[in-house]
């Protein structure tokens, strides 16, 4: 990566590494900028400006090699490795969330499920044993892992955070709807459901608004 990434391009990198590994499940081997923003549902100029973060500006008349975009993308974004994650919390959610990494390929490795119902401890889910939660600093510590996932109760979610954290997880994917308090240095991404059914709720309440004053009267 040859500058600062503003945190609007990191955002939309997943979304064209996802459209780079389908062209090559079709077998494409080179695609241009036009083609890759349509995958990605961007304007040309938008990914060619995010692109142009990495370094990458295509070849005139030729476009973007696939494979090497696909392998620049993947670095930037850091998930050419293995990164081990530890989840917590194995319900329906947590459950449905090993299983997709597990099947994915994505860079990521879930090294270990954690849970306080003694009826989920000593499962077997995605091909691993559910540990109790009482463990989980141990747990932590065994794999090595930097990067935690919460989908737990939210009463829970805040303490179990800080244990993470005080063991050395510096990222956290939360599946909780509540804010975690993190200390500087340490990453939060949070998938909130609910939110996002309210912002398409507002958004459908708009589109109804406008459909109803542009009918006529009378």
């Amino acid at each position: 990566m040859t500058r600062a990434v503003p945190a609007s391009t990191v955002a939309r990198l997943p979304v064209y590494l996802r459209a780079l590994e389908q062209l090559a499940q079709q077998e494409v081997t080179t695609t241009s900028s036009g083609e890759l923003a349509a995958l990605a549902g961007v304007n040309p100029a938008q990914l060619r400006r995010d692109l142009s973060f990495l370094g990458s500006h295509g070849v005139r008349g030729v476009g973007y090699d696939v494979e090497h975009l696909t392998t620049q993308v993947a670095a930037a974004l850091g998930v050419t490795g293995d990164l081990v994650v530890v989840l917590v919390g194995v319900g329906n959610l947590g459950n449905a969330f090993a299983n997709y990494v597990a099947g994915a390929g994505s860079g990521f490795r879930v090294a270990a499920l954690v849970d306080a119902d003694p009826a989920v401890v000593g499962r077997t889910v995605a091909g691993l044993r559910v540990e109790h939660v009482d463990g989980l600093e141990g747990v932590v510590r065994r794999e090595g892992a930097r990067i935690g996932v919460l989908a737990t109760p939210a009463e829970v979610a805040q303490d179990l955070c800080d244990r993470l954290v005080a063991v050395g997880v510096t990222g956290l994917l939360s599946f909780v709807p509540r804010v975690l308090q993190v200390p500087d240095g340490v990453d939060v991404r949070t998938v909130d459901l609910a939110s996002e059914l309210q912002i398409l709720a507002f958004h459908e309440r708009r589109k109804a608004a406008r459909q109803a004053s542009a009918e006529p009267v009378g």
